[in-house]
């Protein structure tokens, strides 16, 4: 149990520790992780490895002997010289890259943002995807300044119950132990901004997350002031309420902006990822015709300094409102805008002069000039669904470019594998992640030595697991058979598939299941036996993904499965890192067209763990026949029904014929090299293709640096 102390009172000679944890910097920093677990180790871990919350367990006595340990001091001196180089101290710890083209922030606008687990401000892949975006900034050096929400409540906790059904628990962060201050403006007052939302006034603070060179601005509606059916708008992240969410995206891209103006912050390039963030646009075209300008010429501007990355690949998936929800909470903006409201609504129309929905990614399809796709797929996909927006032109016209995403392979490297990389790649591999030559590399490590760590972080990972099946038994909070189907007989010796992702109908987690007595088959084979690690929430909002939830659940109960089913209830960060690290394959097996991108078999492969997979997504631009396999083909099947048989078919196929025995094709020394050989071409061929590193040069190549050019051409605003 964590027991608060008062406020850490730091000896001098260590006092810059709260510095540290207060900029998460020291989460992807090794060294700076080592300096905190070195301080004091249990309460690292019973911290869940957040630095803030550990200080504030920590009695004066106890810093005081850290600060007269001359080995500790040592390390301490070493890791704040790497800090004040990496992360230069400053308000806003911004760093003007003129050599870049740029003299001005980038606003990078997002709903969620998935920095660590002590804030948990995110539900999944887009904010984790926003959280490496900000990190591969800062080490970049790259201007970057985000905005988005703090959801006190954060996304929910999972918990199953007995008869397996998924129950969401929110509970409310402790500010003091989350790495977060309040934002201030440059005379030091705290800012607060208003918005009108419908016929009320809302009162926004922000507060401020140093991501190394990086800051973020995470909005608060919880203000005196602000009427109270609002006062918890940014309580918790995705409500399933319509009217709330768009309550939400109207602080988030308004609020958002009048918040930047506060900190007095006057970005070059405005960045909107995915269409929550939409009204951004429109709020700083209603400042520039406030100062006078036309509609027209205000649109036009802000269009040159726009850039829209869309995540959804089908149109079932976009972010619509009734128009009446939009009239309701926005009623009157359009004046301020210069326009009718007809006109204001048209900006959201994807259908004719009858269509009553307003589209969020439509409104910054129309006016960012810049748009973006997250994969060569997506972007293809993407055309062709956006295509109306652009009719007089042949669908491979429609303005839409593709950034693949990418990992910041720094937080999601294992330190044992990072261990292995610096020994055999070079102590700079880091900096050169997207090197391709550099990877090539990985080739000579040695065989053992790479089984070695990956058993160690499979072990590491039945552990975590076991550890927490421990507690729930000793708390007296679960069954034994709950024990079972959360993993608690899991074998560190057999082939273990990790199945690790959001549980919704498309990205069919029961495929695996589609034929049982062959699956018994295949997991209880006595010689060649493997194991599933399922993981991951649902909206609450989604029944289906609920009751998808439960049916493998009532699975990895069943007996006949021998205990070779497992779902591990309330996937996060924390999770996801050790199952990232420590399963033999990452299992995909989304329907086809229906996945963006996905980067967590990214963090896999980073990690020597190959994946299996339908070539949708990053799968199509990384699958190479050497570093893992390919399920189903390429080939569209005509129906739902055609497509499950054929890719359930294929993926036994391949676990029967190919990937089971690789796996227990091993020598004497128990050593698999066959397999060792697809893990190394893995890392090889995926890292420098997918890690953040390449995706933020990408970024700024193909549409921040174009956008400050054409902002240069047209000269001052």
């Amino acid at each position: 149990m964590i027991i608060h102390t008062a406020e850490p009172q730091l000896p001098e000679r260590i006092a810059r520790l709260e510095e540290l944890a207060h900029n998460v910097w020291w989460s992807w920093t090794p060294q700076a992780r080592e300096l905190f677990r070195t301080l004091d180790y249990p309460r690292w871990r019973m911290s869940e490895h957040n630095p803030v919350k550990q200080l504030h367990t920590m009695t004066y006595d106890q810093l005081q002997a850290a600060a007269e340990d001359a080995a500790f001091l040592a390390m301490y001196d070493d890791v704040m010289a790497s800090f004040d180089t990496g992360c230069p101290a400053s308000n806003l710890c911004f760093i003007p890259t003129e050599s870049m083209g740029f003299t001005a922030p980038i606003a990078y606008f997002s709903m969620e943002f998935a920095i660590h687990h002590s804030l948990p401000v995110y539900a999944g892949g887009l904010g984790v995807l926003a959280g490496d975006i900000c990190k591969e900034a800062s080490d970049l050096g790259l201007p970057m300044v985000g905005v988005g929400f703090m959801y006190p409540q954060g996304y929910f906790r999972q918990r199953i119950t007995p008869e397996g059904w998924q129950e969401e628990e929110y509970i409310e962060l402790d500010f003091r132990d989350a790495p977060i201050s309040a934002a201030l403006n440059p005379d030091g007052r705290r800012i607060q901004v208003s918005v009108q939302v419908e016929d009320k006034t809302v009162h926004v603070v922000a507060w401020q997350v140093r991501v190394g060179r990086v800051n973020l601005f995470l909005m608060d509606t919880d203000v005196e002031g602000t009427p109270p059916r609002f006062r918890k708008l940014s309580a918790r992240l995705y409500a399933a309420d319509p009217e709330v969410r768009i309550q939400q995206e109207i602080v988030l891209g308004i609020g958002g902006v009048r918040v930047l103006r506060a900190l007095d912050l006057a970005p070059a390039i405005w960045h909107a990822n995915e269409g929550h963030t939409s009204f951004m646009m429109l709020e700083r075209v209603r400042e520039k015709v406030q100062a006078g300008k036309s509609f027209r010429d205000a649109f036009q501007e802000v269009r040159e300094s726009s850039i829209f990355t869309t995540h959804t690949p089908v149109p079932a998936g976009q972010h619509i409102f009734p128009n009446s929800l939009v009239e309701k909470y926005l009623n009157g903006y359009w004046d301020a805008l210069g326009i009718s409201k007809d006109e204001f609504l048209g900006l959201g129309r994807t259908g004719g002069q009858g269509d009553q929905s307003f589209n969020m990614s439509a409104l910054a399809m129309r006016i960012a000039d810049k748009r973006n796709a997250v994969s060569v797929l997506h972007e293809k996909a993407s055309k062709r669904m956006w295509h109306g927006l652009w009719p007089d032109r042949p669908v491979e016209d429609v303005p839409i470019v593709h950034v693949t995403n990418g990992i910041h392979v720094p937080t999601w490297v294992a330190p044992e594998m990072n261990h292995i990389y610096t020994k055999y790649l070079g102590r700079d591999w880091v900096t050169r992640s997207d090197d391709q030559e550099m990877w090539d590399r990985v080739l000579n490590v040695p065989d053992e030595e790479l089984w070695r760590v990956h058993l160690g972080l499979k072990r590491k990972l039945m552990h975590i697991i076991a550890e927490r099946g421990q507690q729930d038994w000793s708390n007296g909070q679960t069954s034994a058979e709950h024990i079972v189907a959360t993993g608690g007989l899991l074998d560190h010796d057999v082939l273990t598939i990790g199945f690790v992702r959001r549980f919704t109908e498309y990205k069919r987690p029961g495929l695996i299941f589609h034929d049982i007595e062959r699956l018994k088959h295949i997991v209880r084979d006595r010689w060649r036996p493997v194991q599933i690690i399922f993981a991951g929430k649902s909206h609450p909002a989604d029944f289906i993904g609920k009751r998808l939830i439960h049916e493998v659940y009532t699975l990895a109960t069943n007996r006949e499965f021998q205990a070779r089913i497992a779902f591990i209830e309330d996937y996060d960060l924390h999770l996801a890192h050790y199952l990232a690290h420590g399963v033999d394959v990452w299992l995909n097996n989304p329907r086809r067209m229906q996945e963006a991108s996905g980067t967590s078999g990214m963090k896999a492969a980073l990690n020597g763990v190959p994946h299996l997979s339908v070539r949708d997504g990053w799968w199509y631009e990384g699958y190479n026949g050497r570093n893992g396999w390919d399920i189903g083909g390429l080939e569209e099947p005509g129906n739902t029904e055609e497509e499950d048989r054929g890719d359930a078919e294929a993926l036994y196929r391949l676990l029967e014929q190919e990937v089971v025995p690789l796996y227990y094709h091993q020598d004497r020394s128990s050593i698999p090299h066959g397999w060792i050989q697809v893990m190394k071409e893995s890392i090889r061929s995926v890292v420098p293709l997918f890690c953040s590193r390449r995706m933020m040069k990408q970024y700024s190549d193909r549409l921040y640096l174009p956008a400050i050019e054409a902002v240069k051409r047209r000269g001052p605003a």
